[in-house]
């Protein structure tokens, strides 16, 4: 990896590699790679030697942005058990840091919370899944955040009101 890269942090979402820090934690000195994320100029740092065990990827390549998008427009998965076991379901969808099951959860919570309101667990678990899918459409597409946002809340069929 090197300083400008564009990778996918499983969790956090995309990001571009801005630099390659030493730091001293514990009496330890490493070497940490540091991202921002373009939304919220949020800065990560991740231990160089760590990148593999975090599960660091690639971005989708820009033909698989249709799977995407059939993903936000398919049908709303049929919601089963309590929120407490939803939100674990998902929770470990979204730590494996396929762009494809963010989009899903995003889509199933976006549509459920548009309806009736979800658990404040299950709210973060939305933002979050957004902030995954956003990031990395933003690189791969090009565009603004805001404009992938509205193309995402255009594709799923909820309006940012409908999620407030």
């Amino acid at each position: 990896m090197n300083i400008g890269d564009k990778v996918v942090y499983p969790m956090h979402g995309a990001g571009e590699i801005t630099g390659i820090e030493e730091n001293e934690v514990g009496g330890v000195t490493n070497s940490y790679y540091v991202f921002r994320l373009p939304i919220g100029d949020m800065k990560l740092m991740l231990p160089v030697d760590k990148v593999e065990e975090a599960g660091l990827r690639e971005l989708i390549d820009p033909a698989q942005v249709d799977a995407v998008v059939e993903v936000l427009q398919a049908e709303t998965d049929t919601v089963q058990g309590s929120w407490n076991k939803r939100f674990h379901t998902n929770l470990e969808r979204l730590k494996t840091g396929d762009i494809l099951e963010a989009a899903a959860i995003a889509r199933n919570l976006s549509r459920q919370n548009s309806k009736k309101k979800i658990s404040s667990g299950e709210k973060r678990l939305l933002d979050l899944s957004r902030q995954i899918l956003i990031t990395e459409l933003v690189y791969v597409c090009n565009k603004t955040p805001e404009e992938i946002t509205a193309w995402v809340d255009e594709l799923i069929g909820v309006t940012e009101t409908d999620e407030d």
